[in-house]
């Protein structure tokens, strides 16, 4: 299963935000990587270099390669709505991105192995691609012989957010995704008419 695996500080300090959530070593140095940090000269950015910087961000807050991503795009302008909004929903849809939101995982990386590791079911059958899209009305649980797992019930414990197209039941360690999320309700800090504007050159 091809994903990034590299170092995420260093992502996150390149966009200047923690796109992967909490990070002590992001805020003790909050500036772009490099061996001349803060001290370098950065030249205004291109209309280009900030299309596709808001492209990698997207793909990188997600865990989506560039194949993958592309994929999504064109099916995001086959659909009907704003292709930005489209896009942004069917990442907002996939698996892993619901298991994190329902703090099931603390980071979309460990939704990601959850779901690949067979603890995860849709409609009660056990489904194990991260990238499988999500339909209003669909139950995501714990599978039972998962339940009892310390990083499950640990992450489950000190999950704080919630999020209007999702409902959890604690006991059962299942929920709903309710609704896709409308833009309004997506909480993430990008920009997707850059990426539209990127993919359509």
């Amino acid at each position: 299963m091809a994903r990034y695996t590299g170092p995420k500080t260093k992502i996150a300090r390149k966009f200047g935000e923690a796109i992967y959530g909490d990070d002590k070593s992001f805020e003790k140095r909050n500036y772009p990587p490099g061996q001349h940090g803060n001290n370098r000269r950065r030249g205004k950015k291109s209309e280009y270099a900030i299309q596709l910087m808001e492209k990698q961000k997207a793909k990188y807050t997600y865990g989506i390669l560039e194949r993958q991503f592309r994929n999504m795009f064109k099916k995001a302008t086959a659909a009907r709505g704003i292709p930005g909004e489209v896009l942004l929903q069917l990442c907002e849809s996939r698996l892993d991105n619901v298991v994190f939101r329902m703090g099931v995982s603390p980071s979309r990386r460990g939704a990601r192995q959850l779901v690949s590791h067979r603890h995860i079911t849709v409609n009660g059958k056990i489904v194990n691609i991260p990238s499988y899209q999500l339909k209003a009305g669909d139950i995501v649980g714990v599978r039972e012989k998962s339940k009892s797992l310390n990083a499950i019930q640990e992450s489950l414990e000190n999950a704080s957010s919630v999020y209007e197209w999702i409902t959890w039941n604690s006991e059962k360690k299942e929920g709903t995704f309710v609704a896709v999320p409308t833009r309004i309700q997506i909480p993430e800090n990008i920009n997707e008419q850059f990426i539209v504007e990127l993919y359509s050159k």
